[in-house]
């Protein structure tokens, strides 16, 4: 397929690309989406960075369609309620050298099969503004004279993932129909398929909400910083020194701490419960939590089931039993995701 017809294509997904069938406003692993609908603005329909709107009653209202029979036995769905551990989730850091590091870390659970980069089927929309406001940093720091150190602790909820892959499952009949309509070589039956039944299916999820925070660091200092981490580990490092690589006196600027969901309540009581004294210098960090078992017993029960954390995608191959038809499929679809990545 020659790139002037998968431009042509685009423009088809562009304006086609509508789900014909009923819209379920939850996720359901399994069921399909199509990913050209909102490529590159996934953020509006699935909370998984603060948002300014009044409604908290969602976390994922992209459409989906039930395309698999059977479906049942395949999902394993776990609910985490409390007890037992101080802490249900994970606490995390990770380095990144620039702002495409840090987009790529912070949407490191998200996967979309056949994309490069999946965090642009989030952030390809996002101005300089949007990015800084969504990080909890000022706009002068989303630069690429900076790099960054991301710092989460995510409490999940619910963890739900297909018990086995979706190969031999059958098709309700008209996905099957349709299926059987695609040609080899008709990049348009393609086209028409995923229209109507989606690109990609949900293999896996798990929501909840998280806090998190980004430190903002010049390189030659952030190198030292890495390099000291990396050799020692985290666990080996004295708290005083810690706090001190993670405070204004190393850091050109410490972004305000968020939860993925918004959620005013937590981020106030972050706020307050985790301000730090390092010299004169006076903030809040996410580093206070660590080692603390009280504090993150606290935030146990505070991080509800408000955000996503995690999705899997895979393409909807499986809905193709015949081999040359499933790569016919994944050849168009490789051709415009590609174009997506580059154009967005």
């Amino acid at each position: 397929m020659g790139l002037d017809g998968a431009k042509a294509v685009v423009v088809l997904l562009l304006y086609a690309f509508r789900l014909q069938h009923k819209a379920n406003a939850d996720i359901r692993v399994g069921n399909a989406i199509n990913v050209f609908n909102r490529y590159g603005y996934f953020s509006i329909s699935m909370r998984v960075v603060p948002r300014n709107d009044t409604d908290h009653s969602w976390i994922f209202r992209e459409p989906t369609v039930d395309v698999f029979t059977n479906l049942a036995g395949k999902q394993s769905l776990k609910r985490s309620i409390g007890g037992g551990q101080v802490f249900q989730g994970d606490f995390h850091m990770e380095f990144c050298d620039n702002v495409k590091q840090l987009m790529q870390a912070y949407f490191r659970d998200f996967s979309v099969e056949r994309l490069d980069k999946p965090w642009l089927a989030f952030t390809g929309s996002w101005t300089k503004s949007t990015l800084a406001r969504n990080l909890g940093l000022e706009m002068s720091y989303v630069t690429g004279d900076y790099c960054y150190v991301l710092v989460r602790v995510a409490r999940h909820r619910e963890i739900a993932n297909l018990a086995t892959d979706m190969d031999n499952s059958d098709l309700h009949e008209p996905v099957a129909k349709q299926a059987a309509s695609v040609n080899v070589g008709d990049s348009v039956s393609v086209i028409e398929f995923v229209k109507s039944f989606g690109s990609h299916y949900v293999t896996s999820y798990i929501t909840g909400n998280s806090l998190y925070q980004v430190y903002v660091y010049n390189a030659n200092t952030y190198k030292v910083i890495k390099e000291r981490l990396k050799s020692k580990g985290v666990s080996q490092i004295s708290n005083q020194e810690l706090t001190g690589y993670f405070s204004p006196w190393y850091a050109e600027h410490v972004g305000k701490i968020q939860s993925a969901s918004g959620n005013e309540t937590v981020e106030n009581w972050a706020l307050h419960r985790l301000r730090v004294k390092f010299y004169f210098f006076t903030y809040a960090s996410l580093l206070k939590l660590h080692g603390d078992p009280k504090l993150l017993s606290e935030l146990n029960g505070m991080l509800g089931n408000e955000a996503l954390l995690k999705l899997g995608l895979k393409t909807l191959a499986p809905a193709f039993k015949d081999d040359q038809k499933r790569a016919w499929f994944h050849e168009v679809m490789d051709n415009n995701l590609k174009l997506w990545e580059v154009n967005m």
